[in-house]
């Protein structure tokens, strides 16, 4: 058995993934992986994988770039001749689904997460549905990681043969333990792991921020995460404010989240959609509580009210109330809902269960 897997960047691919990877290979299965370069294609082979670099535009839709990627995988499909193809986020899922499409060979699609432009109901996103009609009729299995993005696709009449609901990337359980509570006696600390984009809420973050600093001195806000390139002009002087002026403490991008996330004490995720959120999971692992967006994707990672809480996404206000109401809890209150977080993730996302649909449905093809 040959498998190739077809993503758009090998970061998500050894930080979510490795425990597929490492499953294939004690299956036996030769598995290639088609990636962008960066620093983790390393790691991957490190761990005994080749690697084909594949150039590709994440954003954009320059339609020369595109065909370009097209092209590059029905030339990889050719010349690896493998006998299943993965593939993950939405290029990957459309060009590399089409090639498979076209060559008549085996593949299964992972949609984790729609997007923005697939969401919008305008001609870009009415090209994308009907891309991903043409391609996911034909998978062997299209993997969804909620159940709100699965019915968007139904709704809409994208036929598939097969689906499945995966509790998105999982959490590796082992690497992600359960950390102690830190003392809350100089102030509670809120984080947020994000890319720094518009969709990922990080306007509403600063806003709140700033907000609640002013009306309550014993809190902290941390900010981890890189800048998307396009929006770096917009957030970064912002971000520079509000760390001069002490509002936020900014990380920059990290390597040691779990390490962050212990130190702690509530996380915040107002991405505006999400696949499955492994921030959250693993901020839940973790034994932290959370406040997340109220949509498909963050709202699965959580017991509302128990281990974290929701506000309505794109709403500062509904984000600064919910931070007042988990400061008007206990410090023992907020340690409770972390470890009922820890509780829900070994029971639903344990990163084992999404290697045993990976194994259950190549051996269907």
């Amino acid at each position: 058995m040959k498998i190739l897997i077809l993503s758009n960047n090998a970061n998500g691919m050894y930080l979510f993934r490795k425990e597929v990877l490492l499953a294939f290979k004690n299956m036996g299965y030769e598995t290639v992986l088609s990636l962008p370069p960066d620093e983790y294609c390393k790691k991957i082979k490190e761990l005994g994988f080749r690697v084909i670099p594949t150039q590709l535009e994440r954003r954009g839709s320059n339609p020369v770039h595109d065909f370009k990627l097209f092209t590059n995988y029905e030339r990889i499909l050719r010349e690896e001749s493998p006998d299943v193809v993965l593939t993950y986020t939405i290029k990957p899922n459309l060009y590399g689904g089409l090639a498979c499409r076209i060559k008549r060979i085996p593949y299964i699609i992972n949609v984790t997460g729609l997007g923005t432009a697939l969401e919008n109901p305008r001609v870009m996103g009415k090209i994308l549905l009907k891309f991903y009609q043409i391609v996911a009729a034909k998978a062997a299995c299209v993997f969804f990681q909620n159940d709100g993005n699965r019915q968007f696709m139904l709704e809409r009449k994208v036929r598939m043969y097969k689906s499945r609901l995966l509790p998105g990337s999982g959490v590796n359980l082992s690497e992600h333990p359960l950390s102690p509570y830190p003392d809350e006696a100089d102030g509670v600390i809120f984080l947020a792991v994000l890319r720094i984009m518009k969709d990922k809420g990080i306007s509403e973050y600063l806003e709140a921020a700033r907000r609640i600093s002013e009306e309550y001195s014993n809190t902290h806000f941390y900010l981890a995460g890189e800048y998307e390139e396009e929006t770096r002009q917009v957030y970064e002087p912002l971000i520079n404010e509000l760390t001069d002026k002490g509002i936020i403490k900014y990380l920059g991008h990290i390597d040691n989240v779990p390490e962050v996330m212990a130190k702690s004490h509530v996380i915040i995720h107002p991405s505006y959609h999400e696949g499955m959120s492994n921030v959250l999971l693993e901020a839940a692992a973790c034994g932290r509580a959370v406040l997340a967006s109220n949509v498909s994707g963050c709202r699965e990672t959580l017991q509302q009210g128990l281990s974290g809480l929701l506000f309505n996404p794109a709403d500062v206000d509904s984000l600064i109330q919910t931070i007042k109401t988990i400061l008007s809890y206990t410090e023992s209150d907020r340690k409770e809902m972390g470890l009922r977080g820890r509780e829900y993730v070994e029971n639903v996302f344990d990163r084992r269960k999404v290697v045993e649909a990976y194994i259950q449905e190549i051996e269907n093809c």
